[in-house]
C-alpha cells in the first residue's frame, strides 16, 4: 500500500509539472481578451475582427498545440479608454485575475493602452495591439525590455509613420492646387482634436508645412468629443485657409465634416478622420462629408494582397458594414498568433516571443506584418502602407498609395478638389 501511495504521489506530482511547464494540456480553450471601447465604432471593430478569427479557427478544430487542437475563447472587455482611463485599467485588471486570459489583443486610445500595457506585462501576458499609434508604447521595449516584451504592436504604425504618410498627402495636394488653381503658396489650418497620439504630430507638421512651401496659419484643438465645432470652422475661414489638415480619432470627426459641408469651406481636405472609415460616415454626416480623408485600412474593391478582400466581404456580409482598421484583430488572433502558438507548439510567451520577433505574417491589413526590434509594426513598401480614402458623392475611394515608392494597389482613384473651392479660385 505505502509502495503504491509513493507510485500515486509521483504520477500526480508529475502531472503537476507538466501541467505548469505547458499550460495548455490542462486548459480547455486559450482565452483571448479582446479590449477596446465597445460602445464605439473602434471597439466594435475590435470584437468583431476578433470573433470572425475565433470562428474560423474553431471550425477547423482549433489551434494545433503540439499533439492537440485547442479551441480560442475571446472574452470581451470594454475599456471605456474614450472616456475614462481607469476604467480602462479595471477592465485589463479584470481579464487578468477574474477571466484568467492567456493572451489579449485591442487597445485604442494611446493614453490607456499605455497604462493597460503595464499592467499585461506585470503578468507577463502577450498584449499585440490593435489601435494605439503613440511611439512611446513600443519604446517601453527598448527601454526595459525584460518588463515590455510581451508588447508588440500588430496596426497601426506609430504615428511618426502616420506623420510620414500624411505630409505625402498634404504634398500631393497642395501640389494640385498649385498646379491646378495656381495657389503657389497654400495657406494651411490644422485641426485636431486634443489627445496624446497627435501631439508629436503637431510638432512635426507645424515644422514641415514651411519647408514644403506653405503657410501656417493656425491650429486649432477641439475636445475628441465635440459636438459643435462652428467656432473653429469659423476661425479657419476668417484666416482664408486653403488646406484643411484633419487630425480625428473620435466623434469630433463627424461633427467637424458634417459643419464643414454645411458651410462649404473653399479649402481643400487631408489628414486623419477616423470616423470617415466606416460606411456610416456619409449617413452620420447627413450626406454633408463630402471630401473628407482619411488614412484608413480597408476599402471595397482595394487588396493589399489576396486575403484582405475575402476578409472584407465576410465582414460585411456579417456586420453589414466595412471594417474598421481596429478589426485587424482577426490578423492578430488568426494569422499571428494562431500561426505562432502552432509553430511554437505551446502558449508558453516565453517561447512565443522569439517566433513573433522573426516571423514574417502574411495578413489581411497589409501585404506582410513584421515587427522591427522594438516590437513596432514595420512600415514601407511590401509591409504596411495603409491607405488614405476620400468620400466623393457617398462612396469611399482610396487614392494612395497610388506609385508611391513602386506602390500601387488596384482599385485606386484619384483625389478630387471640392467644386466649391475649383470655383472660387479657377482662373
Amino acid at each position: 500500500m505505502k509502495t503504491r501511495s509513493i507510485f500515486l504521489s509521483v504520477v500526480l506530482a508529475s502531472f503537476f509539472v507538466m501541467t505548469i511547464s505547458f499550460p495548455v494540456w490542462g486548459a480547455k480553450t486559450i482565452k483571448v481578451g479582446v479590449i477596446g471601447p465597445m460602445n464605439f465604432m473602434q471597439g466594435k471593430g475590435h470584437w468583431n475582427g476578433a470573433l470572425l478569427a475565433q470562428e474560423e479557427i474553431n471550425a477547423k478544430g482549433g489551434i494545433q498545440v503540439g499533439g492537440k487542437k485547442v479551441k480560442v475563447e475571446i472574452i470581451k472587455a470594454d475599456s471605456n479608454e474614450f472616456l475614462n482611463i481607469t476604467d480602462a485599467t479595471n477592465a485589463m485588471e479584470r481579464l487578468m485575475t477574474k477571466d484568467k486570459v492567456d493572451f489579449v489583443v485591442g487597445g485604442f486610445r494611446s493614453e490607456a493602452v499605455l497604462a493597460m500595457q503595464d499592467i499585461a506585462m506585470d503578468y507577463k501576458k502577450i498584449f499585440l495591439g490593435t489601435g494605439a499609434s503613440h511611439p512611446k508604447i513600443c519604446a517601453r521595449v527598448a527601454e526595459n525590455y525584460d518588463r515590455y516584451k510581451y508588447w508588440f504592436r500588430v496596426t497601426p504604425f506609430n504615428s511618426r509613420y502616420l506623420v510620414k504618410v500624411t505630409l505625402i498627402n498634404l504634398a500631393t495636394v497642395s501640389g494640385m492646387l498649385r498646379k491646378g488653381l495656381g495657389i503657389e503658396k497654400p495657406k494651411v489650418a490644422i485641426v485636431a482634436e486634443k489627445a496624446m497620439w497627435i501631439d508629436p504630430m503637431i510638432k512635426a507638421i507645424k515644422a514641415n508645412v514651411p519647408k514644403m512651401g506653405m503657410e501656417l496659419v493656425g491650429i486649432w484643438r477641439p475636445s475628441a468629443t465635440a459636438t459643435d465645432v462652428t467656432a473653429e470652422l469659423t476661425a479657419v475661414q476668417r484666416a482664408d485657409a486653403q488646406i484643411i489638415f484633419t487630425i480625428f480619432s473620435a466623434s469630433v470627426g463627424i461633427t467637424f465634416a458634417r459643419q464643414a459641408g454645411e458651410l462649404k469651406i473653399p479649402a481643400a481636405v487631408t489628414g486623419i478622420n477616423v470616423e470617415a472609415q466606416k460606411d456610416g460616415f456619409w449617413a452620420a454626416t447627413q450626406g454633408k462629408g463630402n471630401y473628407a480623408v482619411s488614412l484608413s485600412t480597408f476599402v471595397r474593391g482595394v487588396s493589399f494582397n489576396e486575403l484582405t478582400q475575402p476578409f472584407v466581404q465576410k465582414y460585411i456580409k456579417r456586420f453589414g458594414e466595412l471594417p474598421p482598421y481596429t478589426a485587424v484583430t482577426y490578423d492578430a488572433i488568426k494569422h499571428v498568433l494562431a500561426r505562432t502558438i502552432e509553430e511554437a507548439g505551446t502558449t508558453d510567451a516565453e517561447k512565443l516571443i522569439p517566433i513573433l520577433e522573426q516571423t514574417e505574417y502574411k495578413g489581411t491589413g497589409a501585404p506582410k506584418t513584421k515587427f522591427d526590434k522594438n516590437h513596432d509594426l514595420v512600415f514601407g513598401p511590401g509591409y504596411a502602407t495603409s491607405l488614405t480614402i476620400q468620400w466623393q458623392d457617398g462612396k469611399m475611394k482610396a487614392w494612395w498609395p497610388n506609385g508611391w515608392e513602386g506602390v500601387k494597389y488596384d482599385g485606386m482613384a484619384p483625389y478630387k478638389i471640392p467644386p466649391w473651392m475649383i470655383e472660387k479660385y479657377k482662373k
